[in-house]
C-alpha cells in the first residue's frame, strides 16, 4: 500500500520506503553505489568529511577533490624553508604553540601594542660627547648588571605587549636604581586586569597609558599577582583584584592581598614619568648603558613569528604571495643591549639585542637580535626610558 518514488534522472530512489523496490518494482537487482572517496597521508576520506591542514579546514568534495580553506597560516614551511636556503643572516623554525593559528590569529593575540602619539611621552634632549662617550662594541645589561635583569615571560594567546615590556623594563630599571636592594618581577597582570582606562586588556593597549598607570597607581610584583593566560582565566580573576592608597610624598600601598594567597609581599611599585628617546642609535646605547633597558615599538611582520636565531631582517620571501599572506602589526619589546658580527667577506652586521614575551622556548631564549642602525622594522622610531620611584627608605 505504499507509494514509493524514483527520480527518473538518475534511477535512483527518492525515497526508499520499499525494502524491494528494485527488484520488485523494476524487476533488476538493486545497483550498488560506491562512495566518492579523497585520500590523504594514505587515509581515506568520504565526500563530507574533513581534516585540518595546519589553519585550513579541508572538506572532502566531488570527483575525489579536497576543497580547503585559503588563510595565510602563522607557520608556513615554505616560508621556513625560503628563509633557512637563502641568506638571510638569520634562522626560521616550526613552533608548536603557533601552529594551526591564521596570521590574522597571531597579529590580533601575540601583539597587542597601540602606537602613541608622539607628543604623549616627552622627548629627552642627550647632549653626547664624541670624545668622552665612547661606546664598547658589545654590550648586555644582564651581564653589567647581573642579578637585576628579568628573564622573558610569555604573553600567550593575549594582546598585551604594552603590558608586558612595560612591567619588564620597570622591573629591571627598579633593580638597578637601587643597586639590588629590590629586584621586582612586576606583575603584566596587575596592569592588564586593572588598568582600564582607554585600555583593552588582551584586546590590545597604550604604551602612555601603561606608564601612566605605573606613576599614579602603581603595581604588585608577578609572584603577587601571577598572569593566567585567557584560556585559563576564570570570569571573575579578570577583574581588577589589586588596589592601592596614596600614603604619602606620592607613594601608595596596596589596600588589598595578594590574588596569590601564598603570598604575603602585597607592596607597590611605581615609576617617574617616562621620557622618550631621540632616534639616534649612539643615544640609545648611551641610555641602555647607563641606566638599563629600554622599551621600543618595533612592527612584527608575518616572517618574524618564525625566528629561532641570528640576526633579524624582515624578508621578501612572501612577496610573490596574495597580499593576505603579507601583514604585519604593533608589538613592544625590551631592548638590553647591542653587539656585532663579522660577516665572511669582513664586512660587519651591528644588532640590537632584544626580549620579547612569547616564552623562553621561542627565539634565542625568549630574546632575538635584529639589525641596528637602519630603523629595521621600526624598532628605532619610538624608544623610552623610565626611571622608579625610590626614596632612601626603599633602599633600606
Amino acid at each position: 500500500d505504499t507509494i514509493c518514488y524514483c527520480d527518473l534522472f538518475c534511477n535512483r530512489t527518492v525515497s526508499d520506503c520499499c525494502p524491494d523496490f528494485w527488484g520488485h518494482c523494476l524487476g533488476i537487482e538493486r545497483p550498488f553505489i560506491v562512495p566518492e572517496t579523497c585520500e590523504r597521508n594514505g587515509n581515506k576520506f568520504f565526500t563530507g568529511q574533513t581534516y585540518r591542514e595546519n589553519c585550513n579546514l579541508c572538506t572532502c568534495g566531488a570527483e575525489g577533490r579536497w576543497d580547503c580553506e585559503q588563510n595565510a597560516c602563522l607557520i608556513e614551511p615554505d616560508v621556513i624553508y625560503a628563509v633557512n636556503r637563502g641568506n638571510y643572516g638569520w634562522r626560521a623554525a616550526n613552533y608548536s604553540q603557533f601552529y594551526g593559528m591564521t596570521l590574522d590569529e597571531g597579529i590580533r593575540y601575540r601583539l597587542g601594542t597601540q602606537r602613541p602619539s608622539s607628543v604623549m611621552i616627552f622627548l629627552c634632549q642627550m647632549n653626547m660627547d664624541p670624545e668622552r662617550d665612547q661606546l664598547p662594541l658589545y654590550f648586555n645589561s644582564a651581564e653589567k648588571w647581573p642579578g637585576k635583569i628579568h628573564e622573558p615571560l610569555d604573553q600567550g594567546n593575549c594582546a598585551a605587549s604594552w603590558a608586558f615590556s612595560t612591567a619588564a623594563v620597570a622591573s629591571d630599571r627598579i633593580s638597578i636604581q637601587s643597586m639590588g636592594h629590590m629586584t621586582p618581577q612586576l606583575s603584566p597582570q596587575n596592569l592588564i586586569s586593572c588598568d582600564t582606562r582607554n585600555q583593552g586588556g588582551c584586546a590590545g593597549g597604550r604604551l602612555d597609558g601603561a606608564w601612566w598607570y605605573l606613576r599614579r597607581r602603581g603595581v604588585v610584583t608577578e609572584d603577587c599577582y601571577p598572569y593566567r593566560p585567557p584560556q585559563q582565566t576564570p570570569a571573575e580573576l579578570s577583574r581588577c583584584m589589586m588596589q592601592s592608597r596614596s600614603v604619602g610624598r606620592g607613594k601608595r600601598q596596596a589596600t588589598q592581598r595578594c590574588p596569590n594567597t601564598n603570598n604575603y609581599q602585597n607592596d607597590i611599585y611605581q615609576s617617574t614619568p617616562p621620557y622618550r628617546l631621540s632616534t639616534s642609535e649612539k643615544e640609545i646605547m648611551k641610555e641602555i648603558q647607563d641606566n638599563g633597558p629600554v622599551q621600543a615599538i618595533m612592527e612584527v611582520h608575518e616572517d618574524f613569528f618564525m625566528y629561532n636565531s641570528g640576526i633579524y631582517k624582515h624578508t621578501d620571501v612572501s612577496f610573490t604571495k596574495p597580499p593576505h599572506y603579507r601583514k604585519h602589526g604593533t608589538h613592544s619589546v625590551k631592548i638590553t643591549g647591542w653587539g656585532e658580527e663579522r660577516n665572511f667577506d669582513g664586512t660587519t652586521r651591528k644588532y640590537w639585542i632584544a626580549a620579547n614575551s612569547w616564552g623562553k622556548n621561542w627565539g634565542e631564549n625568549g630574546y632575538f637580535r635584529i639589525a641596528r642602525g637602519e630603523n629595521e622594522c621600526e624598532i628605532e622610531a619610538f624608544v623610552i626610558g623610565v626611571w622608579g620611584r625610590i626614596t632612601m627608605e626603599d633602599m633600606q
